[in-house]
């Protein structure tokens, strides 16, 4: 609480008013803003308290204060008022209300004039004095505090720590909060609250019954808002739209921050996205987006929310709603917003759940007043989703709703084609999910049949969709519903529309049971569509055969044979009287040819169905092997036990079922023909010949016409029909038709007559001959039977004759008839031909069937006819002599890639071999295989003996390949069709070894077969041959003993494609993997089943192939294999994968038959993965690279928590196999690491919780120390990059792993790093170098390494840095590399800005570190620490910064090695640069240091200008001014200087006299005791030998003594005296080292010249035998020189550089002071001095010519005289230099003075001086020398003028000057003209 600090200026004993008046009159004194600011801001707060007086007086004063003061602030805008204290105030609990009624007004009239810093840092403040105050006042505050949020700065990265707004804890504030900005955000911009405009109906429908009571007189608020909500939001200040547009982006930024829980917010960005302003809705778009992955759309609060919004406070009849005032309530949200939340439910099950919002939604957005397409069409998308999501017990209550709006939508809407279709297609989806609803409505399936036919194109498609889903809620119709269906079906069958067809054909296979006859009826029309679509959809479900097991054949029933043949009858009569009658040529059928076509299809399907037999396929050949159960069944229905007409039954006279079946054939049959009618029609007779055939006797004629069909296959069929119908006539019947026939072959006008009757033949005599052989078998004397007379006999001889003529027929298709006519003829009996002789006999005719084998001019038809017609021949004739030879000719007729030839050979060698027992003996269609016994009495011809013998014995062992193959099938055929012969069971062993011996062919077919044949064996055998059979074959396929070919001339040594695979048994290697997986279950005699699975050659899909039934094998096989899958499936999973395509088929096909389980895999996981791993370092390099294959497959796709801890073992072993010999194995290991890397990145994520970090934990150490170390490129690159992304999907889960992972990654920085720029580096120069260690650095810091480190860093704090910093530290000091101590670096930067208050104990240790860096040789990584350690002072403590500091000074005053100058200035540098506030704190160490330093002087081959300028910037930087530092930091300074001075280095000193010297320059002068200190230090530092370097000091005493010359004049203790100091330098001047003597002339000549001493006398006597030593060794050497010259041009004089440091004075006086002619002197310097030097001489020169005008006369005369001669003689830069001088002189001559004239010498001077300059007035070429010149006489004529002297100038000088300026009148510099023009007027005025 704020207290009257007034009160303690006019104390405690005046009363209340009085203190409230001294308040008014004060604030009556204010004059301006600032001072009435004051004083509110002083009193304000306690005035406000008094309002809590019990005196009313008080108050009473009070409030007139605070209106006058309102007054007062109201008209000063700019007037602060003391709102943060007024806040503390109204927080106060104790504070009365009346107070903080008040308070907050001043709050709220003085925020808003805060500065918006100032605001921000208040907002917090306003939240919390919101807590417990009354709703209006909360409503003020977050007015105040909205439209600060668009100014807030929020932390990077959101922590409850750094939040600005605590809010955790305040979930009350939190809720009101929201609530408003929620307001806000619906807040329409520019509206205006009309208090006047009475309350308009709610846009809702559901809302608009209920407005009519009492609220006529409140407002109409915003869409979404209540008239309370848009009141508090508009508030006493309403904002302008632009104020608004930044408060909602406030509130966005806001919710962006976090500074809320997501959950709570998720409306509030959904609102803000359909905002008006661009701004608004893009920001808060994006946000949403950025959440989406994150925001639970199920949550019931989040939707609840939404659907309030949407919908607004609906008054439904309850105690809330009618509790709800007018004022608070809610109107639904604008169009605009709905279209915003729509969106997000179609993403929610949870909305589509909660009823009734859903249903409300639904309706309005379909039926509302102000919706709109875009809405209709989000409302549809609403209810396709609660359709497909909504629970079945949700979705109840909801259908009927539902299914009226759609209803109602289709029937009012019809201007957007694309809404009907959707709301059609949501009639469907309601169907499939509620059919009961539908079930007795067909009025709507009408309603959407008519749909179908009128609406537009676009339309059809959904509706067809629609009704198509509503078929199954019309499927459990009964009675009239479903007569009713049927009606409408049939009647939409026939509309032109397609869509309606095939709609209806769903409708007609769906609705009813497969058993419904007029269904199946429609179908059958249906089927004869001309429209693929409908007709193939039709055929489709007629053809769907009933299912095989009892359930499914019990679900697919279909219609009783006779009832649908008689539905059928009725239907084709009723129609044969119609229009709907099908007219073909002169035929009338009731049926179009299509539809009558399935018609007779189907009928035959419902017979064989009737008959017990399933239709299995629709191939004439399969439908045969069901004729016998057939011909059964027909003979039960003919007998009449079934064929009670119906009631339905055909008024055409036929009742029986058959004969109207066979109508309808026939009907077909006459007027369009076909191949499966005809095979209907033959089977249909031929399975009960006696009864049906004879009605078929007087229409020879017309069967006749079949035979003449222009199809191949029809005339078979009808010559086979002929035949049977023949067969029933005997006698001279009989005799004539076959005679007739015989006249029929021998037409060759028309091959195909010939063909049908050579058939037609061949298939009567064989009739015929059965017929015989039966009657003989029942024991009839044949002689007195009337059907087999003689004659007869004689015209079946001649009909054989007459077929065996067509065998050489030119027509290779009457020689396939003539083969196959002979065959049934050889089928059923004997041949009636002879035997042997000469004419056509059985041995001709075998012969000749035998060579047409071979014959490659015969096609493969007559090839496979020829070979079963030899193999007929000994079936039907048991006394057949060329047994034998036939059977050894069919097996010597091998020929290549004949395979299906090979399968034909062993069906006739079998059926051959066996004699009258085979089963080819049997009539077809009425004995099937299994029910057939030979006749009684038949003669048995069986040599199955001799054949396996031979097959044995010769061909298996066959050198010849083929031969091999061809005698491995035999084989199969003799053991699959005679597997109950005693020859074949006991002859096991050896046909088990004759297949073994072909499975190690490199024919693939061969070792199928062979395996094949073993199973077969194996099956056949009792226990004991099983046994036995076992270890036989498992010790030949485990030996690899092979059966040994002898080789020929014949011998084929590579078949074709065999050339080039490898000959190492890899045919054996499949079967010796069988084996060996039987061996490991301890069940050898499982590789028989397995190689029973191994089914895998496309051979056995074929005809041939699946004559041999192995599929019923296999799966028996299958089902005694199940108790071994636990050891079973790892090895297979593997072996699916193995290199070797023989071995991967097979087993393949093996996995396929055993695991029929999906789950299989995941249940044995474990084991499959522990059999990989061990395989992976298997010796043999296919299991190892079918181990990675099957790896990688294992590992895709699959939670692995149960294997973590196998994670470790199988990179490990990965990482070894990734380094194989062989490249396929190298490259199967990659592709299983990269799977692994994927699985293990995913399984690190932190949704995984434990299993995450279990992984981290075992996998890091295995990266790391296996994978990075690797020598293997391509390992260490994988393992880098699978680190990298965990790092980025683990996140703070790498946290305690830190410690390891980044010293292990900086390692790398350096191991990985290619060795090549080692050695360039070390080969570069120094520049090359550094730029060089610079680029690599870089790249260090960009690689894949160390950006895993910085995701690291971002998670360390104190709990990891403790282990983490030694190892840091370690690795700094002991780390070998660039990349590795420059990344050390990196990451100390970084973790001074992650953790800085974590890493401050540390700090020390890592600056120890760092020092040793400090110090490398290497300039790039001396930068780097130096960087890392100017980070790394701001977090340490002062102690640690002291120690270092300290630390470099020493080392830069102490060490003398330029690398420890150089850290020195780098790392003061840094810390100047990042760190600046410790560098000011530590001013006075470090700018000391760096003022010395930026003295430093640059050596002779190494410039240290770069560390200067280092030096000098941090002294720039941190001082104000330059003078202003050195006084600032003077005693420091000098400190330093001293120090500098006493150092051991030379250097050390000279740059401390630097540094001397520049504070004296800089400080102009120094004042006493810093004077003193300096000159003591200096003189202190000359004493002693010279050093090189000293001269500086020289230098600084010169500077020095210049600058402070007037100080020096004083006398003050311990400052050294001027005359001590010109005795210190004087005796400078008398050392031997001439370069250092003339600086010390020179300094001392400056010192005089400051202090005006009088030291001529000592300063001769310093420089004069200076002169003559160095004159005499001058002309010494200048003569040897000279000489030399002449010959050698040599550079320069060896005594030039004594001449250049040698001042002119000292050379002039040299020459005055000798006895030596001055001639000579000149002769001797002329040479010696070149134009360079001279003209530096003489600048030098310049200074000095004031001292050596008081040297006495001689000298002054001697010097003019010389000057005057190097004028004449020099170049134009010696000119000048002269000239200079003399101005020099001239200027300070004292005969030029009054006091001091002698116009003698004077007029010797200048005469000398006119003679001279007159030259240089001359020149033409250099207007310097010009100018020079002039000046020179315009100084004499001032001073001549002055001294009253101008007789001293002779009319000789006058003349000679006057004619040189008058040269000079014309020159081309107009200022040198009038110059020259004036000086000349000054002479001749003179005369």
């Amino acid at each position: 609480m704020v207290s009257f600090s007034f009160l303690d200026d006019i104390g405690w004993s005046f009363d209340r008013n009085y203190q409230l008046e001294r308040v008014f009159l004060r604030l009556g004194h204010a004059e301006t803003d600032e001072q009435l600011q004051n004083i509110i801001s002083k009193f304000l707060p306690p005035v406000l308290l008094k309002l809590s007086s019990t005196q009313e007086g008080v108050r009473k004063k009070v409030m007139e204060l605070l209106v006058h003061l309102n007054k007062r602030i109201k008209s000063r805008p700019k007037i602060q008022l003391p709102v943060e204290t007024l806040l503390v105030q109204y927080q106060d609990p104790a504070a009365v209300s009346f107070v903080t009624n008040f308070t907050i007004i001043y709050v709220k009239m003085g925020y808003p004039r805060l500065p918006v810093e100032k605001q921000c840092e208040l907002a917090p403040t306003l939240l919390t004095a919101m807590e417990g105050k009354p709703q209006p006042q909360q409503d003020s505050l977050m007015h105040l505090l909205i439209p600060t949020l668009f100014h807030m700065k929020y932390p990077v990265e959101s922590s409850k720590s750094a939040s600005p707004f605590n809010l955790a804890e305040k979930p009350k504030t939190v809720q009101l909060l929201l609530d408003f900005m929620l307001d806000v955000l619906l807040m329409p911009y520019g509206y205006v609250l009309n208090e006047s405009q009475s309350r308009q109906n709610s846009s809702s429908a559901q809302g608009s019954s209920s407005n009519s009571g009492g609220s006529s007189g409140i407002p109409q608020p915003p869409p979404g808002m209540s008239f309370y909500a848009a009141k508090r939001v508009i508030g006493d200040n309403p904002w302008t739209p632009e104020q608004l547009e930044q408060c909602k982006l406030g509130i966005v930024k806001f919710i962006e921050a976090e500074q809320v829980p997501e959950l709570e917010a998720v409306l509030h960005l959904v609102i803000a996205s359909s905002d008006t302003r661009h701004s608004v809705a893009t920001a808060a778009d994006l946000e949403l987006k950025s959440k989406q992955s994150l925001i639970d759309w199920n949550n019931p609060a989040i939707i609840n929310k939404m659907y309030k919004v949407y919908l607004g406070d609906i008054p439904l009849k309850t105690k809330e709603g009618a509790v709800l005032k007018p004022e608070l309530k809610r109107d639904p949200v604008s169009t605009r917003v709905k279209l915003k939340i729509v969106p997000h439910l179609l993403r929610s099950r949870q909305a589509a759940e909660t009823f009734p919002a859903n249903i409300q939604v639904v309706y309005d957005g379909l039926f509302g007043t102000n919706t709109n397409s875009k809405l209709r069409t989000l409302s549809l998308q609403f209810v396709h989703h609660i359709c497909i999501t909504c629970p079945e017990i949700k979705i109840k209550p909801l259908g009927p709703m539902l299914l009226n709006g759609l209803t109602k939508l289709i029937n009012e809407y019809k201007e957007d084609p694309k809404l009907l279709s959707m709301a059609y297609s949501a009639v469907g989806k309601l169907s499939s999910r509620m059919p009961h609803l539908f079930t007795k409505d067909i009025a709507l399936v009408q309603q959407l049949f008519e749909a179908l036919c009128k609406e537009e194109p676009e339309t059809r498609l959904a509706i067809q969709e629609a009704l198509s889903m509503m078929v199954g809620a019309y499927s459990t119709l009964e009675g009239a519903q479903r007569t009713l269906m049927e009606a409408l079906v049939a009647s939409y069958l026939i509309k032109p529309e397609v869509q309606v067809r095939q709609v209806a054909v769903k409708f007609a296979s769906t609705v009813f049971p497969s058993d419904h006859i007029p269904s199946r009826y429609l179908l059958l029309l249906a089927a004869g569509d001309p429209r693929e679509e409908v007709h193939g959809e039709a055929q489709r479900v007629l053809r769907c055969l009933p299912g095989k097991n009892r359930k499914e054949s019990a679900s697919k029933q279909m219609p009783s044979f006779p009832e649908m043949v008689y539905y059928i009858q009725e239907k084709a009569s009723h129609r044969m009287k119609t229009p709907a009658k099908y007219m073909t040529g002169t035929t009338v059928l009731p049926f179009n040819p299509a539809a009558f076509g399935e018609i007779v299809l189907y009928l035959r399907m419902c017979l064989a169905h009737s008959a017990g037999v399933v239709p299995t396929s629709q191939s004439l050949a399969d439908m045969q092997d069901h004729a016998p159960a057939i011909g059964r069944y027909i003979r039960t229905l003919m007998s009449g036990n079934q064929a009670t007409a119906s009631s339905s039954s055909s008024k055409s006279g036929e009742t029986n079922p058959v004969q109207i079946y066979i109508g309808l054939l026939q009907q077909l049959l006459a007027g369009v023909g076909g191949l499966p009618v005809m095979y209907c029609l033959l089977e249909a007779v031929s399975v009960y010949p006696e009864k049906l055939a004879t009605k078929f006797v007087d229409k020879t004629e017309w069967i006749k016409s079949l035979m003449n069909s222009s199809k191949e296959e029809m005339r078979e069929l009808a010559a086979l029909f002929y035949s049977v119908v023949v067969s029933t006539v005997s006698g001279s019947e009989l005799k004539s038709m076959i005679e007739q026939l015989i006249k029929t072959t021998k037409d060759n006008h028309s091959p195909e007559i010939q063909h049908g009757s050579l058939l037609a033949l061949g298939f009567t005599v064989g009739r015929y001959l059965a017929k015989k052989k039966m009657r003989m078998a029942e024991q009839r004397d044949l002689e007195t039977d009337a059907d087999f007379l003689p004659e007869q006999e004689k015209v079946i001889q001649n009909a054989t004759e007459t077929i065996g003529s067509f065998l050489d027929s030119t027509s290779p298709l009457l020689a396939v008839a003539a083969c196959t006519a002979l065959g049934e003829i050889g089928r059923n009996g004997p041949l009636p031909i002879p035997s042997e002789g000469s004419g056509f006999t059985k041995l001709h005719l075998v012969e000749s069937l035998l060579n047409r084998i071979p014959s490659s001019k015969e096609t493969n038809k007559m090839k496979e006819r020829a070979i079963q017609t030899l193999g007929y021949f000994p079936v039907g004739d048991g006394d057949f002599p060329h047994q034998k030879l036939l059977l050894q000719g069919l097996m010597d007729s091998v020929e290549a890639k004949q395979i299906e030839l090979q399968f034909t050979i062993g069906e006739a060698i079998t059926s051959a071999a066996i004699g009258t027992s085979s089963v080819a003996a049997r009539d077809a269609w009425l004995v099937t295989e299994e029910e057939y016994t030979p006749l009684a009495g038949a003669k048995v011809n069986d040599i199955v003996p001799w054949v396996l013998d031979v097959i044995l014995n010769k061909h298996i062992i066959s050198p010849n390949p083929h031969v091999r193959q061809a005698a491995c099938i035999w084989l199969l055929s003799l053991v699959r069709k005679l597997s109950t012969h005693k020859e074949v069971k006991s002859h096991l062993k050896e046909i088990q070894s004759a297949f073994v011996s072909v499975l190690s062919e490199n024919d693939e077919l061969s070792q199928d077969v062979a395996s094949k044949g073993l199973g077969l064996v194996y099956e056949l055998g009792n226990e004991q041959d099983q046994q036995e059979l076992v270890s036989t074959l498992v010790e030949t396929l485990m030996t690899g003993k092979r059966a040994k070919h002898e080789v020929s001339g014949e011998t084929v040594v590579f078949q074709g494609g065999g050339l080039g695979k490898t000959p190492d048994g890899q045919g054996l290697s499949t079967y010796k993997e069988l084996c060996s997986l039987a061996s490991d279950l301890s069940q050898p005699d499982l590789v028989y089943k397995f190689m029973n699975l191994a089914n895998h050659h496309a051979m056995w899909n074929s005809r041939k192939g699946a004559a041999f039934g192995f599929n019923v094998i296999a799966t028996r096989a299958g089902e005694q294999l199940a108790p071994f899958l636990p050891q079973l499936v790892p090895r297979l999973y593997r072996y699916q994968f193995d290199p070797n395509l023989g071995i991967r088929q097979a087993m393949t096909s093996i996995w396929n038959a055993l695991v029929t389980d999906k789950a299989t895999v995941d249940k044995y996981l474990k084991e499959i993965l522990q059999d990989l791993v061990k395989n992976l370092t298997s010796n043999m390099w296919r299991v190892r690279e079918s181990s990675c294959l099957a790896l990688n497959d294992l590992l895709r796709g699959r939670p692995l928590d149960d294997i973590i801890d196998k994670l470790p073992e199988i990179w490990e072993t990965l990482f070894r196999v990734q380094d194989d010999i062989k490249e396929s194995v190298r490259k199967a290991a990659e592709l299983a690491l990269k799977t692994l890397s994927k699985v293990c990145v995913k399984m690190c994520d932190p949704a995984k919780g434990a299993a995450g970090q279990r992984t981290i934990a075992v996998l890091l150490p295995c990266l790391l120390d296996k994978g990075m170390m690797s020598p293997v490129t391509e390992v260490r690159a994988l393992s880098i990059n699978t680190l990298v992304k965990i790092s980025k999907s683990a996140g703070a889960m790498l946290k305690p792993h830190a410690p390891k992972l980044i010293p292990a990654l900086l390692e790398s920085l350096s191991v990985l790093e290619p060795q090549v720029l080692n050695y360039l580096s070390l080969r570069a120069t120094d520049q090359e170098k550094a730029a060089m260690d610079s680029a690599r650095l870089s790249a260090a810091k960009s690689s894949p390494m160390m950006e895993t480190i910085n995701m690291c860093l971002q998670y360390l704090d104190v709990s990891v840095l403790g282990e983490l910093v030694p190892r840091l530290c370690e690795l700094i000091r002991s780390g070998v590399g660039l990349g590795t101590k420059g990344g050390c670096a990196s990451v100390i930067v970084s973790l001074t800005t992650q953790c800085p208050q974590d890493l401050t104990p540390y700090s020390g240790k890592l600056m120890s570190a760092l020092l040793s860096g400090l110090t490398d040789r290497n300039s790039v990584i001396q930068k780097s620490c130096a960087f890392a350690m100017g980070h790394l002072v701001r977090t340490s403590r002062d102690s640690s910064t002291e120690k270092l500091l300290q630390k470099l000074n020493g080392w830069y005053m102490e060490k003398e090695e330029p690398i420890y100058k150089t850290s020195c200035a780098l790392t003061v540098h840094a810390i100047g640069r990042y760190s600046p506030d410790v560098l000011k704190n530590h001013a006075k160490e470090v700018l000391p240091l760096a003022f010395l330093g930026m003295h430093e002087i640059a050596d002779e081959e190494k410039s240290e200008k770069e560390e200067c300028n280092l030096w000098t910037e941090v002294w720039q930087e941190n001082v104000p001014g330059s003078f202003g530092g050195i006084r600032l930091y003077l005693q420091e300074l000098i400190t330093i200087t001293q120090k500098a001075l006493q150092s051991q280095s030379w250097k050390m000193k000279a740059q401390g006299a630097i540094a001397m010297a520049s504070i004296a320059k800089q400080t102009s002068s120094l004042v006493p005791p810093y004077l003193g200190m300096i000159l003591t230090a200096l003189l202190q530092g000359l004493a002693g030998r010279t050093w090189a370097g000293k001269e500086e000091l020289l230098k600084a005493i010169a500077c020095v003594v210049t600058a402070c010359s007037a100080e020096l004049e004083k006398p003050v203790p311990n400052q050294p005296s001027t005359n001590e100091i010109l005795q210190a330098v004087l005796k400078e001047c008398c050392k031997e080292n001439l370069k250092y003597k003339i600086v010390a002339i020179s300094c001392a000549a400056d010192v005089l010249k400051a202090t005006k001493e009088d030291r001529f006398q000592e300063f001769s006597d310093i420089v004069i035998p200076l002169i003559k030593k160095v004159m005499t060794t001058c002309i010494l050497s200048g003569l040897v020189i000279l000489k030399a010259s002449v010959v050698l041009f040599p550079p320069r004089p060896l005594c030039l550089s004594l001449c250049l440091s040698l001042s002119v004075p000292v050379s002039l006086s040299l020459a005055l002071s000798l006895s030596l002619p001055m001639s000579l002197s000149i002769s001797v310097f002329v040479p010696l001095f070149v134009p360079h030097s001279l003209f530096f001489s003489f600048t030098l020169f310049v200074p000095l010519c004031p001292i050596l005008c008081f040297f006495p006369g001689c000298y002054r005369q001697e010097l003019c005289k010389l000057m005057c001669e190097r004028l004449k003689l020099s170049t134009w830069k010696v000119q000048l230099g002269v000239l200079q001088s003399m101005n020099a002189f001239f200027q300070g001559l004292m005969l030029l003075e009054e006091e001091h004239a002698d116009p003698e010498a004077l007029a010797e001077i200048l005469l000398e001086t006119c003679k001279s300059i007159t030259y240089s007035l001359e020149n033409k070429t250099y207007s310097s020398v010009r100018t020079e010149a002039l000046s020179v006489i315009e100084l004499l004529l001032k001073k001549l003028e002055e001294s009253k002297q101008w007789e001293s100038l002779t009319s000789e000088c006058r003349v000679l000057l006057i004619e040189s300026l008058a040269t000079m009148e014309t020159d081309s510099r107009p200022e040198l003209q009038e110059k020259a023009s004036l000086l000349k007027k000054t002479l001749e005025n003179l005369e």
